[in-house]
């Protein structure tokens, strides 16, 4: 039986090594949460200017937050779909 796009997802994602830089939990840091070789091309400064936009979205009460488009186009390779 074939898999649903979403499921296939699913797949995708946890194929890959997600944490924060810390290795400690996003919702204890308040880090933003990335596959492993995205946190490893990030320069220390693009990884705190992510962390911050998400900690004051959290502290906003938003679930999600998106990151700068700066950033965003740059992990936007590791992040693999399905």
């Amino acid at each position: 039986m074939a898999l649903k796009k979403s499921q296939r997802s699913l797949k995708a994602w946890t194929k890959q090594k997600w944490r924060t830089k810390s290795g400690k939990k996003s919702s204890e840091t308040g880090e933003r949460y990335l596959p492993e070789k995205a946190i490893k091309s990030l320069s220390s400064r693009e990884y705190a200017d992510t962390t911050k936009k998400k900690r004051e979205d959290t502290a906003k009460g938003k679930q999600h937050s998106k990151q700068p488009k700066k950033i965003a186009k740059k992990t936007r390779q590791y992040r693999k779909k399905s």
